[in-house]
């Protein structure tokens, strides 16, 4: 028996199989779980490609989290096939060129305002589309892939505060829908080499110090972890946590230097 034996997931951000979303869409299969995946854009054909390489192909949704008309679509046909929906798994993230390894103060609003739009604000916009049917699951539970954002990191600048408003706006999420029975908490991952993290100057930094200095270790090219805290988060084995950012980063954020 599975941890998500009769769960019916939604899981945004699969574009290839090296994708944090992929690991989760994977693992979610493997334990019983059928899933819906979304792609937007030009990522569209690139989901619909990775979608093939799951031991089921799962459907693939068209959804620009932008687009409130996407958002209600989505909700509709999901409705429509399976009446309620009892997870959804955040993986959306971008951020403009110039919100990348210049520093916080070259980027002007109109790409600030791209990023948080996409980054943050998608997690409001698609709890809150898919709320009715979470409730009609009675009990659900939101997950979003996170990065800690507790300091000030080479090159990731407005990603960076971005994520410290995904941080605060799933706990204020959490308040909200908790009355629902809808639960939202991140997973903070260590990094991975994945298409989004490529698109950051400077990510190689970020490979050497991780190893040296979590106590665990940490393999960049390895997401079976945040897959598993992804998929047990979305499971039953949590009904009383919520509002949570849990770190999967083999202990690197609790050492100071």
């Amino acid at each position: 028996m599975g941890l998500l034996d009769g769960k019916r997931i939604l899981v945004t951000g699969v574009l290839t199989d090296t994708s944090l979303a992929f690991g989760v869409a994977k693992l979610a299969q493997e334990e019983g779980a059928e899933i819906v995946l979304t792609g937007a854009g030009r990522g569209l054909s690139l989901t619909q490609r990775t979608a093939r390489r799951l031991a089921v192909t799962p459907d693939v949704l068209e959804m620009d989290v932008t687009d409130p008309g996407q958002l209600a679509a989505v909700a509709e046909q999901l409705g429509q096939r399976w009446e309620a929906v009892d997870g959804v798994l955040h993986a959306i993230g971008f951020a403009p060129a110039d919100c990348l390894g210049s520093g916080v103060l070259k980027a002007g609003w109109d790409d600030v305002a791209v990023a948080l739009n996409i980054s943050t604000y998608s997690l409001k916009a698609l709890t809150e589309a898919l709320l009715p049917l979470m409730t009609a699951a009675g009990g659900a539970s939101v997950v979003g892939l996170d990065f800690d954002a507790t300091v000030a990191w080479p090159a990731y600048d407005w990603m960076g505060v971005a994520k410290a408003g995904l941080e605060s706006l799933a706990r204020y999420l959490a308040r909200d829908v908790g009355p629902s029975g809808v639960r939202v908490n991140l997973v903070a991952a260590g990094p991975t080499r994945t298409t989004a993290a490529k698109a950051i100057p400077g990510f190689s930094r970020f490979e050497e110090i991780w190893g040296e200095r979590a106590p665990l270790g940490w393999d960049v090219n390895d997401t079976t972890a945040v897959a598993r805290a992804c998929v047990a988060l979305l499971s039953d084995w949590f009904p009383a946590t919520t509002g949570e950012i849990v770190h999967v980063d083999g202990g690197f954020h609790a050492i100071g230097a």
